[in-house]
């Protein structure tokens, strides 16, 4: 009985998440071999020959020439162990393509043997005798369909884990997470056993890293593991180390940074700017009596007044719709440190209000923070972050971007130092101000100018006056 197994678009590496198909090599009904090209492919680096790790015969494609599909589209289906007659060559099994395709094929980039070599065999018949294909050392798992009784096929296993590389020894044994032929070589060179590694990866995908660490790990005698206990690129790395748990917010705050760094393509500029000017307003401002206002509040308000200047700042970026996403609201979310870990409470609207009601907000926030009392809405909706890390007694930082927005201004510490004032040096309340942007949204002249005037703003406040 013939098994029916998809084939998706691979994973073509470079970041790429779609492929236009230019040709199809395969019709339906033609008989492919394993690891032949059926489809060139073009994406935003190169035009690429595609070949499907399945040996059987074509009965469906999806996507004409000039369709453009997403990683994980379905490209074709093969019909596994329903080769016709005519497909077998005269010593009685199909054509040997072992000399044409090593097996250890990088998903989405072909074989060494030139697509002229490789010929289509239309069945006129149907199928009755299932062709013994000669398989190279290593073929993809679901490959192996066409196999003798005594090892069944297993199912289809998706695209990007199924596997240049899985060997004939696997398929009894189960298939190995495994993408890379270069990651199986690593790990024979060293006589690791793949099935014994827990990947970190995706799904459990076993990575170089992972491999890595268990090398590591290996010529460490006190890390070398028993017979039979899996191996994991953690326990490599703290075998002698104390763990500790990525639960609650932590492990929360773990995720979003790691998928900001993955996403973002980020940049920093950063100024001194000279604060004298600032502080005396402040002070000026909490002695006329009333509420006091916080230099978080003032910061913020000059935030918000740069944001209208440079709205690219103010915006997400959606991938999936290819655009950028300019917001009409500044959500300002804001650093703090709690007992639990590092959160960002929301300040909703921050554009629209006072420097008092910013004060209050602020106050408020932070005390529900340390109490551990922040809810799901007091965390999510932020368009821009304000990072006090002079708090902390430093100078300056390169800080991770809060996902999904587009910029972070980091504010250092106000100390005394020697600075040209009027043209004679004089000691100065002097801030340096960072800002960490989304490369995606502005080039660094929007980035520098919103910078430019968030100083200006701090040594002579007057220019924010002026903008309201």
């Amino acid at each position: 009985m013939p098994q029916v197994l998809e084939f998706k678009l691979p994973d073509l590496g470079e970041g790429l998440t779609e492929a236009e198909i230019v040709r199809w090599l395969v019709s339906v009904g033609d008989v492919v071999a394993i690891d032949q090209p059926v489809v060139e492919v073009e994406t935003a680096k190169a035009m690429v020959e595609v070949p499907c790790p399945y040996g059987g015969v074509v009965t469906a494609r999806f996507g004409e020439e000039g369709t453009e599909l997403p990683v994980g589209a379905p490209l074709l289906t093969v019909a596994v162990g329903a080769l016709e007659p005519a497909a077998v060559g005269e010593a009685g099994h199909a054509p040997d393509s072992s000399n044409e395709s090593s097996g250890n094929v990088l998903v989405g980039y072909g074989t060494g043997a030139p697509a002229a070599r490789r010929r289509r065999i239309r069945p006129s018949s149907p199928a009755t005798t299932p062709a013994r294909t000669t398989a190279p050392a290593t073929v993809p798992a679901a490959a192996l369909a066409p196999a003798p009784a005594a090892v069944q096929a297993p199912a289809p296993v998706p695209v990007g884990r199924s596997a240049p590389g899985v060997t004939a020894e696997d398929v009894t044994q189960g298939p190995v997470p495994v993408i890379s032929p270069l990651v199986r070589k690593l790990a024979r060179e060293h006589g690791l056993d793949l099935r014994q590694l827990n990947g970190s990866g995706p799904d459990g995908l076993i990575l170089r890293a992972d491999v890595e660490h268990a090398v590591r790990a290996a010529e460490i005698p006190a890390a070398t593991p028993k017979p039979g206990v899996a191996v994991t690129a953690a326990a490599a790395a703290g075998a002698h180390g104390e763990r500790i748990p990525l639960r609650g917010v932590r492990g929360a705050v773990a995720d979003k940074l790691s998928r900001s760094r993955r996403e973002i393509p980020d940049a920093t500029c950063w100024v001194d700017a000279d604060a004298t000017e600032l502080m005396a307003a402040r002070a000026s401002m909490n002695a006329a009596g009333g509420p006091k206002i916080s230099l978080l509040a003032l910061l913020a308000r000059i935030c918000t007044a740069a944001l209208a200047r440079h709205p690219e700042l103010n915006s997400t970026v959606d991938m999936d719709a290819r655009e950028i996403v300019r917001l009409p609201e500044v959500h300002l979310g804001f650093a703090a440190q709690t007992e639990r870990g590092l959160v960002v409470p929301v300040v909703r609207d921050a554009h629209s209000r006072s420097a008092e009601s910013l004060t209050a907000e602020f106050a408020r926030l932070t005390e529900v923070a340390r109490e551990g009392r922040l809810t799901p809405a007091d965390l999510t909706g932020g368009t821009f972050t304000l990072n006090n890390y002079g708090v902390f007694g430093v100078d300056g930082s390169t800080p991770i971007i809060n996902h999904p927005e587009a910029a972070m201004l980091g504010v250092g510490r106000i100390v005394p130092k020697p600075w040209v004032h009027q043209g004679e040096l004089a000691v100065r309340q002097v801030v340096q101000l960072s800002l960490t942007f989304d490369h995606r949204v502005c080039d660094g002249g929007t980035a520098g100018g919103f910078l430019r005037y968030v100083a200006d703003c701090v040594e002579h406040p007057a220019v924010l006056l002026r903008s309201l």
